[in-house]
């Protein structure tokens, strides 16, 4: 089991970091272009960001998978 999360590249990144790193390299406008949610284009924040996020896994994959490319 520990080997499958070695290889995990989100393994020991909570949401929050992750989304944190994400607004800190891109930005909110282009984080928003990049992922057409609403939460990054209206009055984004984290908190709001993560409650939507940690709610709607299509989104969440989005995220990850951008954050994976990173």
């Amino acid at each position: 089991m520990s080997q499958e999360n070695a290889q995990n590249p989100l393994h020991g990144i909570t949401l929050e970091n992750l989304l944190i790193a994400l607004v800190d390299h891109y930005g909110w406008e282009k984080l928003g272009q990049l992922i057409d949610i609403r939460c990054f284009q209206s009055d984004p924040s984290i908190k709001s960001s993560l409650k939507f996020l940690r709610k709607t896994p299509w989104a969440r994959e989005k995220v990850e998978a951008l954050f994976i490319k990173l």
